[in-house]
């Protein structure tokens, strides 16, 4: 929405801004200083005075939280943009972590070739799922992409347990990526996994604006009249589900070798409905939707309930006197998790993508912001 809102007196004098996504010259400085910042972030953690205040921990948690947005952008443009409910999309995750690392184990590819043939193979099985899309939409598409992610995991755990490691951890320690001649230590996965991250989300925000994404649009707003208007809606229905598994692909393989190690239990159901959690709160249709959501779930629970969990299981302890102790902490960290979700949820139900597009069109205006 605010991509189209200037501020009073600038205007486009050329066709090449007018279709340019950052129209001024504020909003692309902004862009860069913001991408700079988040690459210089280990930098200032280790030379400042920030390093004593900030832990180290938010490194791992900003990766997650980049590896987790690029998911949620693909679920994004399945069911943001095209309207096709997806509660697989932790299962695709695990189809791209298993076979980056199949394809650099088995076959010695290495991270630079295993990344994009991990994300084609999971688009392609992203595919097959999405056949069904042809005849059901709703609650029975929900079904079979459920039926996906248990068929998925359960292919890994047995079937082909003699590549993965079935139950088992599959560790990629000594598989470890190079660039120019070096191997990429911890760090240098940080860079890598926020330069993806960012050249993922431009991409999607390029998809949503071309002839591809804007039939996304009417396929999830009336896919009869779309279908009226001569768009081929089960072939852009199967292209939200290539893109939305190209996508899930990068995201499992950043993360296998990011962790350097893989376990089924990564990519559980749980993990799925997290992710829509994440679009949900995020602001699903929106850019930006999927980078809030994964922000605000993750730093919810890497860093906010844990400092604050303590405190509450010993309040909620000396009240609930007849329950053990124990019991009342472990329960801690999903109530408050749950109890915080439902307070946003009828705080903000768009999302808080459709907030932050409200803040940035007022300032445009101002002072005229009402």
């Amino acid at each position: 929405m605010s991509a189209n809102i200037r501020p009073s007196g600038v205007f486009d004098t050329s066709y090449a801004q007018d279709i340019s996504i950052n129209r001024t010259w504020w909003d692309k400085l902004s862009g860069y200083l913001l991408f700079g910042l988040l690459l210089a972030i280990p930098f200032l953690l280790e030379s400042t005075f920030l390093g004593d205040i900030v832990s180290p921990s938010w490194i791992t948690t900003i990766t997650k939280i980049a590896i987790f947005a690029i998911a949620a952008q693909g679920l994004n443009i399945l069911m943001g943009y095209t309207g096709q409910i997806s509660l697989g999309q932790a299962a695709f995750m695990a189809a791209g972590a298993y076979s980056s690392a199949v394809f650099v184990r088995e076959l010695g590819f290495t991270f630079w070739t295993a990344l994009p043939a991990a994300a084609l193979f999971t688009g392609f099985i992203g595919l097959i799922f999405g056949l069904p899309s042809l005849r059901v939409k709703g609650f029975y598409l929900a079904m079979a992409t459920l039926a996906a992610q248990n068929i998925i995991i359960w292919m890994i755990r047995y079937p082909l347990d003699n590549f993965t490691n079935g139950v088992n951890p599959l560790p990629l320690e000594n598989f470890k990526p190079v660039f120019f001649g070096q191997t990429v230590n911890h760090n240098g996965m940080y860079f890598i996994i926020i330069t993806l991250a960012v050249l993922l989300f431009l991409v999607a925000r390029n998809i949503a604006r071309t002839r591809t994404g804007r039939a996304f649009i009417s396929v999830r707003d009336n896919d009869l009249a779309a279908e009226l208007l001569g768009i081929n809606v089960f072939a852009y229905k199967l292209q939200a589900f290539f893109i939305s598994s190209l996508y899930a692909g990068i995201a499992g393989t950043l993360l296998a070798f990011h962790t350097q190690t893989i376990l089924t239990t990564q990519f559980e159901f749980l993990v799925s409905i997290e992710l829509l959690a994440m679009l949900v709160i995020g602001g699903a249709g929106y850019p930006l939707g999927p980078l809030f959501g994964a922000a605000f779930v993750l730093i919810l629970n890497q860093q906010v309930i844990p400092n604050i969990q303590p405190a509450v299981g010993d309040l909620v302890s000396s009240v609930l006197t007849f329950i053990p102790k124990e019991n009342v902490v472990t329960a801690t960290k999903p109530i408050l998790f749950g109890l915080i979700l439902a307070l946003f949820l009828i705080l903000e139900p768009r999302g808080l993508a459709y907030r932050w597009e409200i803040l940035k069109i007022s300032w445009k205006i101002r002072p005229y912001s009402y």
